[in-house]
Formats: structure tokens, sequence, C-alpha cells
């Protein structure tokens, strides 16, 4: 696995409230929606999503959802290429998912060490 990857990998796995998301894993969007679905058939599983924003990192289109559970809502996110197909799903915000492939893509700093 690339250096970026795994950094995203290990950044959306240590997200806090992850554990909670299991409650939304019936919902339509979270078990229907999957990788390479065109963005109308996610409108036809989910709706119209509460906002459309070009991606910033790679080409492409992200929807943002709120899910809602018994009183409780978690931000929901399906992001498409730029073919208009489904290649991410995830429980953070589109602007969120944004900022974590940036952070992927940032040169690693080298850590401890000296300043002798």
């Amino acid at each position: 696995m690339n250096r970026p990857l795994f950094t995203l990998v290990a950044v959306l796995t240590a997200l806090p409230g992850c554990s909670t998301n299991s409650i939304y894993q019936d919902q339509p969007l979270v078990a229907k929606v999957d990788t390479g679905m065109t963005r109308e058939q996610v409108r036809q599983i989910g709706g119209q999503p509460l906002a459309v924003t070009d991606r910033t990192v790679e080409p492409g289109t992200c929807f943002d959802y709120k899910l809602t559970h018994e009183g409780h809502q978690q931000a929901y996110n399906v992001s498409f290429d730029g073919r208009g197909m489904v290649d991410h799903k995830s429980f953070m915000t589109c602007a969120e998912w944004s900022h974590a492939q940036l952070k992927a893509r940032e040169p690693s700093r080298p850590s401890g060490g000296g300043g002798y």
C-alpha cells in the first residue's frame, strides 16, 4: 500500500465516534450505495443531498447527507470520481473528507531527532 493511501486509511479509522456509526448501517445510503454507482442511482436511494460540492483534491463531486436515527444526526458523504461514479463514502462531511485527503498528500515530516 502506498504511503498516502495508508495515511488516509489511518486518519479515517482514527476519527472519533466511528464505533457509534454501526447504528446507521441499515440506512439505505450506507447499506445500498456501492462503489461504481452513478449520481442518479445514489439520488434514487438517498434522495436529494443537502449539498453538492466540487472535490478539491481529485476531480469529481461530493454529496453531503445527514443521517438520522432516534433523534441523533450523523454526517455522511458519497464522493464521485471525474466520471461521476462512486469512489468513496464515509461518516464525515465532504469538507472533512477533502481535508483528510489533503493531509494524506502532505509530505511526511521526519520525527525525532536532534536539532543539534
